[in-house]
């Protein structure tokens, strides 16, 4: 196999889309490249099989460990998800594991919340007062009164904590930050949501359109392996982005649309669609109602129409539509990921939906496929433990108001933090794998809530800002030394993976299975956690299922057998709706009092001098999780922000390439200092920034106060009437001098 530096590795990612091959990354940071460099053809003496955690992706991945240190992590090629390949950012993970600022001990608070000042505890004291501060909060307020945030596979035994606990407060920033308002949008119109990963298939769309979807520098593996392959075996792309993205960089099409526009460019498509009747007619009057609906809604919706609103030239939206029209139904309109734009991303997606639909590419080859999950036996376990009194999951913070939401809001248990917001008021939180204070809007409305706490308990391998707010630190292991429960996600390959410990934990950190374990036998719930370890958890769990363990984590995933995915293999389109029908028109949202077929309605404009915001990701890196990895941080130290050049030239001061500016917002809060990138690849009525830089904690030396921060700027934030999701792209900023770079 050919051998790659580190900048080579992180070059070949992201011009090839990130189908890289396997390359060990340098471990010169801890002096472990001597350990190495005694036999240099070697690998290692043992290869391990286990699966990622730099981002929920959880590729499969096989590490190399020599002399007792991991010296390199490779894809393995036996793992659906990874395929012999992984990202910069998986082949990074030694990054995390061998950073230098992990947390090593248990901490307690020593000073205010938010001083980030603790003391070094041993993990028997600081469980004690975990037990003995959530014990007072049951006791005075209800099991209820806890609430857990969660991030990552590791969740999963908090989950089960929580369950036993008798609390339905469990809220993950994955969902109304994220990918709520798309889950929320599919179930309403086929029935069900997407999930993780998407099933979609790129590999076979003959044209692939992505609205604000950034693949090539949001570096989902699978689905930018399989982006290459399209490309490669001529799928044209179209590209809807007021940046000029990678991916706009090979697309046939590039839109460059006016932030905030995207609905109004969907329905003029959905009009040329229609009056040109290049819609799958056949495939709709089979699976779907609504059309005639639908067909008046959009009418007046000409490419004319959505020209002023979009800025797009009519022209080009009406060739868009014949050439998105002309590969149907291998035509994949991407759902996206990061959905929560707007405020109105329900409906957005709504009619992302329904456009898939018009391209009859739900359930068909080159669209959104049926998939499986590998079948698992269950732990067994006893009944979990009556809580008299408690209440019930329907009164959860979710509720009021957002009647699609199908998760808890993580925002909704923050806003449920303050007195009198909600049924009953959160007096604990337990933060595991989430730092809030980027993950959630407004972190001067999080930080404020947290004040109203009785009790806040963070599990985290880094010390990140939402640590410094804790009264205890429990320093968690990274991936690569502890084992976790089986992953089997619904995919149109079912197969199984297994994550084990690849090394021992160091320093005192302990795995967030046994965390839970002792912290449940403190509180009276051992019986609910009856495993000796994650290992007998997971061995039991593969000998109910009569699954070969030796052979499971030899290999580190299994496949099970082909299930036809698409129409074209036999599989009927999975649509779950209460009759079984795509809804363009939604009756659901109309018994509601919303809308039920989407509509554009004009954003907020920028104040005078000012430009929105927004922000996306980059090839290295996972939203703030990895911008303290050294290995990661090497090829992108920090964020710019990129500024056009001809609104640069606009500005009352000289503003050239590589300055240093300061970003302030619409209510005068201000970014660290961060570059600027003045380029002609991005309109002159926004900026951009990459997500998660700008870090404050003290503890962070490698990320603290590098770049801006675009969390910290988004003091606004606008809610989805429907499921509760918070539009963030709604803050404006302008640009202030900090001096030049010499």
């Amino acid at each position: 196999m050919a051998r790659y530096t580190r900048r080579q590795f992180i070059q070949i990612g992201a011009a090839a889309g990130g189908a890289v091959a396997a390359s060990g990354l340098a471990t010169r940071f801890w002096g472990l490249d001597a350990a190495r460099a005694e036999d240099p053809g070697t690998d290692g003496d043992r290869v391990v099989p286990t699966f990622c955690e730099l981002c929920f992706w959880n590729c499969g991945v096989l590490a190399h460990v020599k002399g007792g240190q991991v010296t390199k992590l490779g894809g393995n090629p036996e793992h659906p998800l990874s395929r012999g390949m992984l990202c910069p950012r998986g082949a990074g993970g030694t990054g995390l594991l061998y950073d230098p600022d992990r947390l090593k001990k248990p901490l307690i608070r020593a000073s205010k919340r938010g001083e980030d000042v603790f003391q070094e505890a041993s993990w028997d004291a600081a469980l004690n007062k975990v037990a003995e501060e959530l014990l007072k909060v049951r006791e005075r307020h209800g099991p209820e009164a806890v609430a857990l945030f969660t991030h990552g596979f590791g969740g999963s035994w908090w989950k089960h904590f929580m369950k036993a606990w008798g609390s339905p407060n469990i809220g993950a920033p994955s969902y109304a930050q994220c990918r709520g308002p798309r889950e929320a949008a599919f179930t309403l119109t086929y029935g069900e949501g997407l999930g993780s990963p998407e099933p979609i298939d790129l590999a076979n769309a003959r044209v692939i359109t992505l609205i604000g979807s950034h693949l090539g520098e949001n570096m989902h593996n699978t689905q930018v392996q399989e982006l290459a392959e399209a490309v490669g075996k001529g799928a044209q792309l179209v590209v809807v982005d007021p940046r000029f993205s990678v991916a706009a960089g090979k697309a046939r099409y590039w839109l460059p649309v006016k932030p905030g526009t995207d609905l109004a460019l969907l329905l003029a498509w959905m009009n040329v669609i229609l009056t040109e009747k290049r819609h799958d007619a056949e495939y709709l009057a089979k699976y779907a109602t609504g059309l005639d609906e639908l067909t008046a809604h959009v009418a007046t919706k000409t490419p004319e129409w959505a020209s002023a609103i979009t800025g797009v030239r009519p022209e080009l939206i009406r060739e868009s539509a014949r050439l998105i029209a002309s590969a149907r139904p291998a035509s994949l309109i991407h759902p996206g990921r990061h959905t929560t734009w707007y405020g109105d991303d329900t409906q957005r997606l709504r009619a992302t939906a329904i456009l898939a639909a018009l391209l009859g590419s739900w359930g068909r080859r080159g669209g959104y496929l049926v998939t499986d999950k590998f079948r698992l036996a269950g732990y067994p376990l006893p009944k979990p433990p009556l809580h008299p009194g408690g209440r019930s999951k329907d009164d959860m913070p979710k509720g009021g108001g957002f009647p699609v939401a199908d998760e808890v809001l993580a925002s909704g248990l923050c806003d449920a933090t303050k007195p009198g917001r909600a049924l009953y008021d959160l007096k604990a939180w337990i933060v595991y794998g989430t730092n809030l204070m980027q993950a959630l809007p407004a972190p001067q409305e999080t930080a404020a809530a947290i004040q109203n706490l009785d009790f806040i308990v963070a599990i985290d391998v880094l010390p990140a800002e939402i640590c410094g707010f804790a009264d205890v630190v429990l320093p968690e292991c990274t991936y690569l030394e502890r084992d976790d429960d089986l992953a089997a996600p619904a995919y149109k390959q079912p197969f199984v993976a297994i994550r084990q410990a690849v090394v021992p934990p160091m320093y005192e950190s302990k795995p967030g299975s046994w965390i839970a374990k002792e912290l449940a036998n403190r509180v009276g719930l051992g019986d609910q956690f009856p495993w000796a370890d994650a290992r007998e958890f997971v061995e039991t769990r593969l000998a109910a299922s009569k699954i070969d363990s030796a052979e499971l984590r030899r290999k580190g995933a299994l496949v099970g057998k082909p299930i036809p995915t698409c129409e074209e293999e036999g599989a009927t389109p999975n649509i779950t709706t209460g009759d079984g029908k795509i809804k363009l028109f939604s009756a659901e949202l109309q018994q509601l009092g919303f809308e039920p077929l989407p509509d554009f309605h004009p954003q907020e404009e920028a104040p005078a001098g000012m430009f929105r915001m927004l922000s996306g990701r980059a090839p290295t890196h996972t939203f703030g999780r990895t911008t303290n990895n050294r290995l990661l941080a090497e090829p992108f130290p920090e964020n710019e922000v990129w500024v056009n050049a001809e609104a640069a030239r606009a500005l009352p001061f000289p503003l050239a390439n590589g300055d240093r500016v300061v970003l302030v917002n619409q209510d005068g809060v201000r970014s660290g200092p961060v570059r600027a990138r003045v380029t002609e690849r991005i309109r002159g009525d926004c900026v951009y920034l990459v997500h998660g830089f700008g870090h404050t904690a003290k503890g962070l030396r490698q990320a603290r106060g590098r770049g801006a921060s675009d969390s910290l700027l988004t003091s606004r934030y606008k809610v989805d009437p429907i499921m509760g999701g918070t539009g963030v792209n709604v803050n404006f900023v302008r640009l202030e001098p900090a001096g030049r770079v010499a």
